[in-house]
């Protein structure tokens, strides 16, 4: 029993699911345990299989207050699959959450991995569509203390060169516009970001392409855009996890 809570409380860990090997791996059991108590638990109920990742099922959703928001969390990972699948791209999605960008999902294939993460995410936010894409949502107060924190430094050859750049750029963004970066981030790579907000809380859905597919960027971004309409209230709602 005990062996078994520790899984519930690792899968209830992940918003995105998580693939046994990985829960084996966080709560210490040999795989062979971990799958038979996983394979038990999503029989009984307290867990559900998709694709191979672990979510919680609808017996722990009605023991754990983690349930519902994980039910919403299911409603956004469903959403982004399908947006991936259908543009034919990685999507993420990103939340700009005390003080910090934080991504929390990112839907990919092997045949359109996401870009790799290989400079801090949250420390290099001026260098990708996502973190502008938050950051030009955010007050001028709340913008300077990120880059007073985080400040502007090259990570590629296209990067913008320092903060006075950023923020001037940031102020011509339009508000509720995607927002564009080629290569700034990676070489290689061109993305855009979708802003959603929801009161005083910035999120962004965003996609990738190889830079060779550049001139897919823009109505990637314009089909995004009208996807994320249609599902705004879920997507919202999961802003407050």
């Amino acid at each position: 029993m005990q062996r078994a809570m520790r899984l519930l409380e690792s899968v209830a860990g992940h918003e995105c699911g998580a693939p046994a090997k990985q829960l084996a791996r966080e709560t210490g059991l040999a795989l062979p345990t971990a799958y038979h108590l996983l394979r038990t638990l999503v029989h009984e109920g307290y867990l559900r299989r998709d694709k191979g990742l672990f979510f919680l099922g609808d017996a722990a959703e009605r023991l754990t207050s983690s349930g519902a928001p994980q039910k919403r969390r299911s409603t956004v990972v469903a959403a982004l699959a399908r947006w991936r699948d259908a543009i034919g791209a990685p999507v993420y999605y990103a939340v700009y959450r005390e003080g910090e960008i934080d991504l929390v999902c990112v839907s990919d294939t092997p045949g359109n991995p996401a870009v790799q993460e290989w400079a801090d995410f949250r420390a290099t936010g001026h260098a990708h569509a996502i973190g502008q894409c938050l950051l030009s949502q955010l007050d001028e107060v709340a913008r300077r203390d990120h880059l007073d924190r985080y400040p502007v430094q090259p990570v590629t050859p296209y990067t913008v060169r320092d903060g006075h750049s950023l923020l001037r750029r940031l102020e011509r963004t339009r508000r509720m516009e995607p927002v564009f970066a080629r290569q700034e981030y990676a070489l290689g790579t061109v993305c855009a970001a979708v802003p959603i907000t929801a009161g005083a809380t910035a999120a962004t859905i965003a996609v990738s392409l190889p830079v060779h597919q550049v001139h897919r960027l823009h109505p990637a971004a314009q089909q995004l855009q009208a996807e994320v309409g249609r599902l705004l209230g879920p997507l919202a709602l999961s802003i407050s996890i």
